[in-house]
């Protein structure tokens, strides 16, 4: 039987993120987010991962490292966001160039850590085991992804609002 992520929660989570991409200071809805968000997630990897002792100790140490990393770079997502938001309707090219190269830093600094940690699990859980949860780490993160590429506009997307 193939275990499935909810990925409606992942939806929910960014309905509530989306609208506070608008406001200046985003720190008490970040907390909220990676709080609330957190919980759940690590019971949707608990179940999908369903690991047993001795190596279930273990990875959850190793789980609970890896997501104050993985938070940090969500952190520094969501404060990107809310700079492009602040300043779409006037976005200049150093700005954009700016968001730009932040949010690639930012990408790059995922997949670093996703190698780091499976490197961690692997030794813990041997290489199949790992596989699995970084897959299931990364379909997280694309469907989280997605739905924020969903939710906020284009670049261009509002001046052609307003002109039409």
């Amino acid at each position: 039987m193939t275990t499935r992520f909810p990925f409606f929660i992942v939806t929910i989570m960014m309905v509530v993120a989306v609208p506070s991409f608008a406001q200046v200071d985003i720190k008490e809805d970040v907390d909220y987010i990676q709080r609330e968000w957190g919980s759940t997630k690590m019971d949707l990897v608990k179940s999908y991962m369903n690991l047993q002792e001795p190596q279930a100790s273990e990875f959850w140490k190793m789980y609970n490292a890896y997501e104050i990393e993985r938070k940090a770079l969500g952190n520094t997502r969501l404060h990107l966001l809310n700079d492009y938001a602040m300043h779409i309707e006037s976005l200049s090219p150093e700005k954009a160039n700016e968001i730009a190269l932040a949010t690639l830093k930012n990408n790059e600094a995922y997949q670093k850590l996703y190698t780091k940690y499976y490197k961690k699990a692997k030794k813990i859980l041997g290489p199949v085991a790992a596989a699995k949860f970084i897959q299931a780490e990364n379909a997280l993160q694309t469907a989280i992804n997605h739905e924020t590429q969903l939710a906020i506009p284009f670049i261009g997307q509002m001046e052609k609002k307003k002109k039409g």
